[in-house]
């Protein structure tokens, strides 16, 4: 059977499910059809290193979230989000849902960046990686993971409620028109055990103090809220009319008045700037125990909020709170450009400089023929434990335009 029709076998049940429809992204293909493999000692490493990171990142994020505002200042963090990221609703871990990307290696597994805040990915290594893996007869590495997700939520509005704010009225929101947000939103909502509902960001307000869900004509008031929205685009949300709604859905909660997953402290983990703050901190010694001194050393990458690499060694300079590749150039030695993603809304961010990592190449099948690319690996930590793996093949810098690669046990 040729790609095309594997490929249909794959993703037409899972589009007639409504569970993962953005199988075709922007009017070309996103999600392949055949995995990629990684071995069990490479997958134990893998998860060994999502750990260990989780570990130093909660304790950077600790750190940050007692020290005064011109830190956070230098992270990136908007001003309007200063006191709610400072609540410390997970002591112990970054986030509550987070992926790290990292780079495979000759030598380990090497971090790019922690995607804390609004990680997507999730429908495609929790569901959608099994029924890629069953259809060739492969094993799943991500086999019974997506159970921790229900957990996690579970433990999140424990912790809420333990911490005393009110859980009963949950929503889950997203763009309504956008595919994989609500997509994943609405995955999320039916799995994670909460009684709640999908509410579009469009149908939100902030009345009497509290954020609601306009619903039939009704403002009915949330009290847990999973938004898949990031918090440096909420911080700068206004109406039409110029009001700061979203600085003021912060401000709720700063004072409690407004759970949110994930929790506001994540927003701290997912500036690029804390990687440079971690990697100081690994420099100046006595922070970080034995055991998180040797993760750093084996799983980061040097990192600077100035450019120490001109004249050395290739390097990437990226905006603080950039996504899907968004604002990132690549520089040779001499400062030539290698390469640069032309999205212009993160170019005015402060930038943190990266020595460069070259990623592992592929060749893969695609409806279009077999496409070479460079491959990106994603390892969820999910309650502070690693999780489900996925992996996404592009370019130089992998943008929003990256196909979803499966992955299979080799």
């Amino acid at each position: 059977m040729d790609y095309a029709a594997v490929r249909e076998e794959i993703y037409r049940p899972l589009r007639a499910e409504g569970v993962f429809t953005w199988d075709w992204l922007y009017g070309q293909e996103y999600a392949l059809a055949v995995p990629h493999a990684i071995g069990a000692r490479e997958l134990a490493d893998l998860r060994a290193a999502t750990a260990a990171l989780g570990r130093v990142f909660a304790r950077t994020v600790d750190v940050v979230q007692a020290g005064p505002a011109e830190l956070l200042a230098e992270l990136g963090i908007p001003e309007a989000a200063h006191d709610a990221v400072r609540l410390a609703v997970l002591p112990d871990d970054a986030t509550l849902i987070g992926r790290f990307d990292f780079a495979r290696t000759p030598s380990g597994w090497k971090l790019l960046e922690f995607n804390s805040d609004t990680p997507g990915g999730v429908v495609e290594a929790f569901h959608v990686n099994g029924r890629v893996c069953a259809h060739h007869n492969a094993a799943d590495p991500n086999a019974g993971l997506e159970a921790m997700l229900p957990a996690a939520f579970r433990a999140a509005a424990d912790r809420y409620r333990y911490l005393g704010y009110p859980t009963g009225s949950v929503a889950f929101s997203a763009l309504d028109w956008h595919a994989e947000d609500a997509g994943t939103a609405r995955y999320l909502l039916k799995i994670s055990g909460l009684d709640g509902r999908f509410v579009p960001l469009k149908d939100l307000r902030v009345h009497d103090d509290r954020l609601c869900a306009l619903t039939g004509g009704d403002l009915l008031p949330i009290d847990l809220w999973y938004r898949l929205h990031p918090f440096g685009l909420l911080a700068a949300d206004r109406d039409d009319d110029g009001y700061p709604t979203g600085a003021h859905v912060l401000s709720l909660i700063a004072r409690r008045r407004l759970a949110v997953i994930n929790p506001p402290g994540a927003l701290i983990a997912q500036s690029k700037a804390l990687q440079a703050l971690v990697w100081a901190l690994r420099e100046a010694g006595g922070f970080f125990t034995a055991a998180e001194h040797d993760a750093v050393a084996a799983h980061m990458l040097p990192t600077y909020y100035e450019n120490r690499f001109a004249g050395r060694c290739p390097h990437v300079a990226k905006p603080v709170l950039g996504r899907e590749g968004g604002g990132i150039t690549i520089s040779a030695a001499d400062g030539a450009v290698i390469d640069r993603d032309r999205e212009p809304h993160y170019w005015d961010q402060p930038m943190i400089y990266q020595q460069y990592q070259d990623l592992e190449t592929a060749e893969l099948p695609t409806l279009a023929g077999p496409k070479a690319g460079r491959i990106v690996w994603g390892s969820f930590l999910v309650n502070g434990s690693p999780s489900a793996v996925a992996a996404r093949l592009g370019g130089l810098i992998t943008d929003d335009m990256a196909y979803f690669v499966p992955v299979r046990l080799a």
